[in-house]
């Protein structure tokens, strides 16, 4: 499965949050982010806590394609 973090990246851009101010504010790995740079999986932990400083659900900051 393809994973993509692109609304994620989006959310952070419309509410002028940088990638670092994200990190330190959900309490995420640098390794971490850099998984999720590279559209890599992360656990759905780190998602949660990414969506709770957010305020938003999993299908906001993440899309999931299956391979063909």
């Amino acid at each position: 499965m393809a994973i993509s973090y692109n609304k994620l990246w989006k959310l952070l851009i419309d509410r002028k949050m940088s990638k670092a101010d994200l990190r330190r504010a959900a309490g995420i790995a640098p390794n971490t982010m850099t998984k999720l740079n590279r559209d890599e999986e992360v656990t759905l932990e780190t998602l949660g806590k990414i969506c709770t400083v957010l305020k938003v659900n999993v299908g906001d900051i993440v899309d999931i394609f299956p391979e063909c």
